[in-house]
């Protein structure tokens, strides 16, 4: 028994973790003189978590100016101290005597009372170029609602592959609305019955998942990051209708305790859906 322990304790701090860094996080970053503002209002998204890294956005903004930019992180468990490098640039609306920073912070994680704080400091440099911009701290807290969109995880070769998608425009067949109590969601899709090559692509949140997926008695699977108080729309597209039309699945979502089993049925004219949100209080259907 001690054997199969290791790895079961393993697996709980991998899921705690994530759990732990994964969602909202808003607060204040400070620059010192010489940047463009002395503050700025900060909202951090951690979006995918495997092991100890993990990545998402972050937005800083004033008013109507703002930037938002993607990262990459990592955490130690041990001492809870957090490493996050941005990367790219994806949008800003700032003066046109400032330049976007890209920036590195390092940042601890702790507990005030039953808050959960991040908190550390940043440096960086001007995008496009290798001048500094101008350190300073950063104070944040986890949020129960996003001010700023929610992106959906996809990696890069479904990101390569939306960007020339072209889908038929079909209707949407609402099967069910479901509140989970978890922001861990696991989805499996199986074909239906008989197994006739029906193919299918999955979009969460228009964000393709699934890309010409073939349906069998072995599922599809998708572990799913949710974010509290954010509505979630999932679409299974129909590539074919496999020898016995319509093309049909049987959909079973694990959510904490909860277990749901749909079935679904999408056509050339309408594409299933479900819709699920994550309130953290929810009691079930």
């Amino acid at each position: 028994m001690r054997f199969l322990l290791f790895p079961m304790l393993l697996g709980l701090t991998l899921f705690s973790n994530a759990q732990l860094l994964t969602g909202v996080w808003g607060g204040i970053r400070t620059q010192n003189a010489g940047g463009c503002f002395p503050a700025y209002s900060t909202e951090l998204h951690i979006i995918h978590m495997q092991n100890n890294s993990f990545m998402g956005n972050v937005y800083s903004y004033d008013n109507e100016r703002y930037t938002k930019i993607n990262f990459t992180g990592k955490f130690n468990p041990l001492t809870k101290r957090i490493v996050i490098i941005e990367s790219a640039v994806l949008q800003y609306n700032i003066p046109d005597s400032c330049v976007p920073c890209i920036k590195t912070y390092e940042l601890t994680f702790s507990k005030n009372g039953v808050a959960d704080l991040l908190q550390g400091e940043w440096r960086g440099h001007e995008m496009g170029n290798n001048h500094h911009c101008q350190p300073g701290k950063i104070s944040l807290s986890r949020l129960t609602k996003a001010a700023f969109p929610i992106d959906v995880y996809q990696n890069d070769t479904l990101a390569g592959v939306q960007k020339n998608l072209k889908l038929q425009n079909r209707q949407k067949d609402l099967v069910q609305t479901i509140a989970v109590d978890t922001s861990f969601i696991k989805i499996e899709l199986y074909d239906n019955a008989e197994i006739d090559d029906d193919t299918v692509s999955v979009f969460l949140n228009n964000t393709l998942l699934l890309y010409k997926k073939r349906l069998t008695g072995k599922p599809l699977v998708l572990d799913v990051n949710v974010f509290a108080n954010t509505e979630y729309e999932l679409m299974m597209y129909a590539e074919n209708l496999g020898r016995i039309p319509p093309n049909t699945s049987l959909m079973v979502i694990t959510a904490g305790r909860k277990r749901y089993q749909l079935h679904l049925s999408s056509s050339e004219q309408k594409s299933a859906i479900v819709k699920f949100k994550y309130e953290p209080f929810a009691t079930g259907q």
